[in-house]
């Protein structure tokens, strides 16, 4: 029995001590205070929303203005304002270098930013339509001076007279292509033509010239001797 209530007692819950009620609570408190932090940056950010979407609206019906430049802010009022515009139908951008500097310009779709003004605002630098006007010409003017400058030395490369003209005294005028195309054969080295050289007799008439040959030398060589004694 004594087992069995020891058991019992055992298995009992033991009654909070001190300091773990301080734990809870101080947990309650923290938990609190989470959530009141929670529900004041959803209030912020419901209220930064709806002044965006004033000011756009009012920079829509504002037929003066093309483009709309925001001072520096934060990560998520720049993601709050990119939605509200886009919500709008507007051409957003976020320039600056650093996350503390960094920006956000608003354009209307018929006033979209070529890249030439892009490429401005990312280097720092104010748009100025004159000025990149100017930049423009000077860089096409830039490119015609190189191209008429390559057609100059490509110019200057070719010969201003052809040498077969300058020395025609020396070798005439068709005098190398004849003697590259024409070839006559010079019986005083032994070159004879194809055409001499096909035989046209017959079969018996060559044999029988052949014989004939054979006959002829057979009586000279028998005839010879008898001559010299």
């Amino acid at each position: 029995m004594a087992d069995l209530l020891g058991s019992i007692l055992n298995s009992m819950e033991k009654p909070p001590t001190v300091g773990s009620q301080e734990s809870r609570r101080k947990a309650r408190e923290q938990a609190a205070r989470l959530k009141k932090m929670e529900e004041l940056e959803k209030r912020k950010k419901a209220e930064f929303r709806k002044k965006m979407e004033k000011e756009v609206s009012e920079f829509i019906q504002d037929s003066a203005q093309q483009k709309r430049k925001y001072n520096p802010m934060g990560k998520i009022e720049r993601s709050i304002l990119h939605d509200v515009s886009e919500v709008a139908g507007l051409t957003s951008f976020s320039f600056g270098e650093e996350e503390e500097s960094r920006y956000v310009m608003l354009f209307k779709k018929e006033f979209a930013p070529s890249d030439e003004e892009l490429e401005a605002y990312r280097k720092g630098e104010e748009w100025d339509p004159k000025l990149a006007e100017q930049r423009r010409r000077l860089k096409e003017q830039a490119a015609l001076e190189e191209t008429a400058s390559s057609k100059t030395k490509k110019t200057e490369m070719c010969p201003n007279t052809n040498y077969r003209d300058k020395y025609v005294h020396l070798i005439g005028t068709s005098a190398a292509k004849d003697a590259a195309h024409t070839l006559e054969a010079n019986r005083a080295y032994g070159c004879v033509p194809a055409a001499n050289k096909r035989d046209t007799r017959s079969v018996e008439e060559a044999i029988d010239q052949i014989r004939a040959k054979k006959r002829q030398k057979q009586e000279e060589d028998s005839g010879a001797p008898s001559s010299s004694s």
